[in-house]
């Protein structure tokens, strides 16, 4: 070898090692995911009644999001968003429509980390399966993970019954602290392998129904809980009637909101404060493994609740309640961390695919609906939205609507008008009336407001129209969305099984 082949490949190795020590520097990624949880069920979001230590403790090192929006609040749909960075009708998986497609999939923000260095792992409830291309049998992607602690459908919180995460069943019987055990695991190996890793933790809890950790029994026992002061169906009179055809409406009373509210929210709050505990371990594995200065963590859910909150159960609307949720972020590598800051700009599930590829050094696939979180994290006073849609295109036909939602106004669309029923327009000045208690579409007391709300709707539907994936029965929506457009009989109504 003469003296310029050496200086080549010395500066092959220098070059080599250099990137090497950059891609070390990339951060681990933590994201923890629960089902079906409101705001109000966290101390950090003002809740006095919810002893939350863990999930309180990141929010003060970290930021907390105060509008942070799931733009389809229902499981399915909304997990396959935060995966991808797409609307629902853009990556086309929900119940009773279909799964998510491979090359959806492939764009997927576990699927790009991977690619591109990161030792990946994820348990829990995925929630959606993918079906291959070519194929009609869809699968769980189990080899495009590193670590697999999920299963199919809900999953159980009975830890023996989740096959993937057995082994975990003597010691931790409960599923969320199994989950914090999985992490902890993968954590203390991934740290030892001196690769970035990402994880991520999707909780069944505190989903219904309510199979509580007796490890937490005392926590709350014959707790009294304040109720939100929109509790109750007098409070719902301003919503379409439309809102009150599917389940939601009916699970104030079935599920117990009404006669048994102390008891519903001892057995939800017991299912988060399990959750809390299960942070605390993963929180407590980053600090044992000694990468907590280089660990981003993000928490947040897949949809909200109502508990009760204008007499409605369950989720799926997009109600305060239903779609808003919690987020906290922490990166103790920013200036900003342990100043305990709040940003009270939209944001939406659609943005965490953008925001962790971000994280890890990569660029978002083109064309993608969502949008880095960290410059609101840098500056809190900041936004990156205008407007978010809130889409609903699940179960009963006459309970389905979209919306947009901004800073300052929501809009919903009710379009099912058949017998008695008219199609509805709501208008919610969410600035001054978070609970949603005056709709001034009814009041007629907003018209320049509901004028140009009209004209965002309008536009996000035609968006719909020209950006909808061919597939799974999303181009119909194009035309029931329209405001322009009678009611079609031929959507007759119809609801799936139990989600």
């Amino acid at each position: 070898m003469n003296l310029r082949q050496l200086m080549c490949v010395l500066s092959w190795l220098c070059l080599a090692s250099f990137v090497q020590a950059k891609e070390d520097e990339r951060p681990n990624i933590i994201f923890l995911f629960t089902d079906d949880q409101n705001t109000y069920s966290l101390g950090c979001y003002g809740n006095d009644d919810a002893i939350t230590p863990h999930i309180d403790s990141l929010a003060r090192d970290g930021v907390t999001f105060d509008r942070h929006y799931t733009v389809t609040a229902i499981c399915m749909a909304s997990r396959a968003t935060v995966m991808t960075g797409l609307y629902e009708y853009r990556h086309g998986c929900n119940f009773g429509h279909g799964p998510l497609h491979q090359e959806t999939w492939e764009q997927s923000y576990p699927m790009l980390l991977r690619k591109h260095g990161y030792m990946t792992a994820i348990a829990g409830k995925i929630g959606f399966e993918v079906l291959p291309s070519g194929q009609k049998k869809t699968i769980l992607p189990e080899d495009d993970f590193d670590w697999w602690g999920a299963g199919p459908g809900q999953t159980s919180y009975r830890t023996i019954q989740n096959k993937s995460m057995a082994m975990y069943a003597d010691q931790y019987p409960h599923s969320s602290r199994s989950y914090g055990a999985f992490g902890r695991d993968f954590i203390l190996h991934a740290a030892k392998e001196k690769k970035p890793f990402c994880l991520s933790i999707s909780f069944k809890a505190p989903h219904k129904p309510d199979q509580v950790d007796p490890l937490f029994n005392d926590v709350y026992a014959g707790k009294k809980f304040k109720k939100p002061a929109n509790y109750g169906r007098e409070f719902s009179t301003q919503f379409s009637r439309q809102s009150k055809t599917g389940r939601q409406y009916d699970r104030f009373e079935s599920w117990g909101y009404k006669d048994d509210y102390d008891n519903q929210m001892r057995l939800y709050h017991q299912l988060v404060h399990a959750v809390d505990s299960a942070v605390g371990m993963i929180r407590q594995a980053v600090e044992d493994a000694e990468v907590a200065d280089n660990t981003v963590i993000i928490f947040t859910s897949d949809n909200g609740f109502f508990c009760g909150a204008h007499g409605y159960g369950s989720k799926v609307l997009p109600y305060e309640e239903g779609s808003r949720v919690p987020l906290i972020i922490y990166d103790p590598r920013h200036e900003n961390s342990g100043k305990q800051l709040r940003v009270e700009s939209i944001t939406g599930s659609i943005d965490f695919a953008p925001t962790i590829l971000q994280l890890a050094g990569l660029k978002a696939p083109r064309g993608i609906d969502g949008r880095d979180l960290m410059p609101l994290y840098k500056d809190p006073e900041s936004s990156i939205h205008k407007y978010l849609e809130l889409i609903n295109v699940w179960g009963p036909r006459s309970c389905q609507s979209y919306g947009v939602v901004g800073q300052d106004y929501k809009y919903i669309y009710w379009p099912y008008e058949t017998g008695d029923y008219e199609a509805t327009e709501e208008l919610f000045k969410i600035s001054d009336d978070p609970l949603e208690l005056k709709n001034l579409v009814i009041s007629q007391s907003a018209p320049a407001a509901l004028q140009s709300l009209r004209k965002v709707y309008d536009a996000r539907v035609k968006k719909w129209r020209t950006q909808n994936v061919d597939y799974n029965d999303y181009a119909p929506y194009g035309k029931i969305f329209d405001r322009s457009i009678p009611w079609t009989p031929s959507f007759a109504p119809g609801e799936p099984a139990w989600r």
